[in-house]
């Protein structure tokens, strides 16, 4: 079953304003009877302000109305016909200072194993510029010498699925050449 937001002050607010039971409130909030009891006394979420379920369109005073006269019954998360954020779009991604000199390594490894991805998915992929991904494909990057190919899946500069998704985009443009199964084996490496 869903639980409500915030759970604990949720059950701060139904036992401080409501008749309901200690057993349907934690029914409620996902939490055991024994810390509503616990609430109730004063000894958890001393000082804790209460979240009111109704005001935030998670219970209804009819709801609440009716578990108060019968102890038996359960109290339901109100359904929410809003609709629901949507996922904002990954950005620029921040990389920690220790990550960044896994940049050029993880580039040549897709330079190495992956010559069809543009610079452009190159930069989304690994969070990098044009300039370094042509520095390192030109060997005139400032550390050149100790550039190794490494997988970036394996460095934590993206994920297998970022990689594999930039791979089918390439696929799937028209005039691509067909991979055959050896270059497909190097993105799980």
């Amino acid at each position: 079953m869903a639980q409500p937001l915030m759970p604990k002050a949720t059950a701060v607010w139904l036992v401080e304003n409501t008749a309901l039971t200690f057993e349907q409130i934690a029914a409620f909030c996902g939490l055991h009877a024994l810390e509503i009891k616990a609430i109730a006394d004063g000894e958890v979420a001393v000082g804790m302000v209460g979240f009111d379920p109704i005001a935030s369109g998670q219970l209804t005073k009819a709801e609440i109305e009716r578990a108060e006269r019968t102890p038996s019954v359960r109290l339901s998360l109100q359904i929410q016909d809003l609709p629901q954020p949507v996922q904002r779009s990954k950005g620029p991604r921040y990389t920690p200072v220790t990550k960044r000199g896994d940049k050029p390594d993880a580039i040549a490894w897709l330079l190495k194993t992956h010559p069809e991805l543009s610079d452009t998915q190159l930069s989304r992929l690994i969070g990098t510029t044009k300039p370094t991904i042509a520095a390192v494909r030109d060997r005139t990057h400032w550390n050149s010498q100790n550039i190794k190919p490494r997988n970036p899946v394996l460095s934590g500069l993206c994920t297998q699925r970022e990689l594999e998704e930039a791979l089918a985009h390439v696929r799937r443009q028209p005039g691509a050449a067909s991979h055959d199964v050896a270059t497909d084996a190097h993105a799980v490496d």
